[in-house]
């Protein structure tokens, strides 16, 4: 086996590694991004937890059909940059923000979630959706409310019989 092709069965399988161990892949078409740009775009997907890579689409495309996914060969076209996200929104949130701020320059292609092809309208959803610890956050806090009225109601009453019971013992002083 020559060196070359034994290179390129290594980042496959590094991309196939990566895929396994992502929430979500997000995959989008960019052009004439300048490398502030991608260094800026690098940088918020680092502090995501997430990864920006490009890679040859026709190594990505081997990856994902030796995991068994054929969705994304219409997709895997021209410049492709690939976002491997720890959750599923990350990574669509932070290419949807770069397709705000830079139209021109990056186009949302798609997305490979829980096992499923994602399209673009389904990015722009999953862009939109709030990540699983904020939604944890809401159940928790209104799981909380409840309670804490509860707790807020049982104090007022408790301290309307410390002042009935105060009011009793003064005029029984006086």
């Amino acid at each position: 086996m020559s060196a070359n092709l034994e290179a390129k069965n290594q980042v496959v399988e590094e991309i196939k590694e990566k895929i396994q161990k992502s929430k979500s892949v997000v995959f989008v078409d960019y052009k004439g991004l300048t490398v502030a740009e991608v260094s800026a775009l690098r940088n918020k997907f680092r502090e995501a937890g997430a990864e920006y890579k490009v890679y040859k689409n026709t190594l990505v495309r081997k990856a994902l059909n030796e995991l068994g996914v054929t969705a994304f060969d219409a997709d895997l076209n021209g410049p492709t940059a690939t976002a491997f996200g720890p959750d599923e929104t990350g990574a669509a949130k932070i290419f949807a923000q770069a397709v705000k701020d830079l139209p021109e320059k990056i186009k949302l292609k798609s997305a490979y979630v829980d096992n499923a092809y994602i399209d673009v309208q389904g990015v722009k959803a999953l862009a939109e959706m709030p990540s699983r610890e904020e939604l944890i956050a809401k159940m928790l806090g209104s799981m909380q409310a409840p309670i804490a009225n509860f707790a807020g109601v049982l104090s007022a009453m408790l301290r309307g019989v410390v002042v009935a019971l105060n009011a009793i013992a003064e005029k029984k002083g006086a």
